[in-house]
């Protein structure tokens, strides 16, 4: 059964390749004592080899020390470990903190960013942080008011920053942040509130802007090649978001990058999500919306997107589908595939070929998922790879007046 390859993930999980990765990185995921990644490595498997602790002696365990950050809100991601120090973030105002750990969690430094809080009610849906990275002997944080920042992983000594956005205008960031090769990766937020949303890569040690690809507006701005970028098997063509939005919509149009990113070495590709069109209101924004609700492959060297794969065209539901890409090479249907696996918040679960973005997989995950029957997966059909909404749990097709009921996921998601 096809459905088995969402699932299969133990096996053949994707490895980085030294000449092409961050050596530090690398070091760091070899190592299972440490973790330098939020997702514990590039491939997203957030799997641990540590077996010091198991089912059988787990019962043992006693509090050897406890650490308040001070903050009160909603904690998200990971400590990293790099050594015998843990560093710890917070959400707003995301201070850092390196813990001795040979020291019972001793305070070796502490960061706190000087932050307008004037940032805090723009930030949806907390004021979360997905969490920190490590990389050449740096701390990277991504501040709720888009400042990028390297810190000095021994002293907590600021190596550069850099504003990523603009919180006046509704951009901030709660996502995490991915160091490739001679890069940081990161995101922005604020869909909610109209951004025209991006990644961006910046230089590791200078903080220097190297490229940036949006998820809307024009094929320069979206980092695609009309004739060599794909979806679905074929080139995605001219203006292809353009066509998909009403007049300057896409200005506005959302399709904010908030989660986690996976990266294989091998291909010199990054894979993502980008979440929900903006506005909300599906009525006020006709067409495909793309490339909102999109899985992208970039190359990490120039931004370019090989493919793109829109899992939720002219999202109604705020699936927002940034939830993470797990790399595995496995066998599928008898040949050996690189494979993208992603469990997406609108309820159905995706395979792909993370070579060249053929589409595999698309099969609910949950049974009680209703506002599609289900994704089109034949080849031949002119609604392939599209799902079939069901007219009942659509809020367009209802009309504004209607209050659909009973729709699940809900905005939420089924994951």
């Amino acid at each position: 059964m096809r459905a088995a390859h969402l699932l299969a993930l133990g096996a053949g999980l994707a490895v980085a390749t030294p000449a092409l990765a961050n050596e530090s990185v690398l070091k760091g995921i070899a190592n299972p004592a440490e973790q330098v990644l939020q997702t514990v490595d590039y491939a997203n498997t957030r799997y641990s080899k540590l077996d010091q602790i198991n089912a059988n002696n787990v019962k043992n365990l006693q509090v050897a020390w406890t650490f308040s950050t001070g903050v009160l809100r909603g904690h998200e991601g990971s400590p990293l470990v790099v050594g015998n120090i843990m560093y710890v973030h917070t959400p707003f105002p995301n201070i850092v903190y390196a813990l001795d750990l040979d020291q019972g969690a001793k305070i070796v430094w502490k960061y706190e960013p000087k932050q307008d809080p004037s940032v805090i009610p723009v930030m949806c849906c907390d004021t979360v942080n997905r969490g920190l990275s490590y990389a050449d002997g740096t701390i990277i944080l991504h501040q709720a008011d888009t400042t990028l920042v390297s810190l000095d992983a021994k002293s907590g000594k600021v190596n550069w920053s850099v504003k990523n956005g603009d919180p006046s205008k509704g951009e901030t960031n709660t996502a995490h942040v991915l160091p490739v090769k001679d890069k940081v990766i990161v995101g922005i937020s604020g869909g909610e509130f109209g951004v025209q949303c991006h990644v961006t890569a910046y230089d590791l040690k200078s903080g220097k802007k190297v490229w940036r690809g949006y998820s809307v507006g024009p094929d320069d701005q979206l980092l695609v090649d009309p004739e060599k970028t794909t979806h679905l098997g074929k080139p995605v063509g001219k203006d292809s978001s353009l066509k998909s939005w009403e007049g300057d919509q896409w200005k506005t149009g959302g399709g904010c990058t908030w989660g986690w990113f996976s990266y294989d070495p091998k291909l010199n590709l990054m894979y993502y999500g980008s979440g929900n069109p903006s506005t909300w209101n599906p009525k006020q924004r006709p067409g495909d919306n793309k490339w909102s609700m999109t899985i992208w492959g970039r190359d990490v060297d120039t931004g370019m997107a090989k493919w793109v794969y829109q899992m939720t065209p002219h999202d109604e539901w705020d699936y927002d589908g940034v939830n993470e890409m797990i790399l595995t090479d496995q066998k599928f249907d008898g040949k050996d595939r690189t494979l993208l696996t992603h469990f997406d918040r609108n309820g159905f679960g995706y395979t792909l070929d993370r070579t060249t973005g053929e589409l595999l997989v698309a099969e609910k995950y949950d049974p009680v998922v209703n506002w599609a029957t289900k994704v089109d997966m034949d080849k031949k059909s002119p609604t392939y790879g599209r799902p079939l909404v069901v007219s009942k749990y659509s809020t367009e097709q209802n009309g504004e007046d209607v209050n659909s009921k009973g729709i699940c996921p809900a905005a939420l998601g089924t994951k």
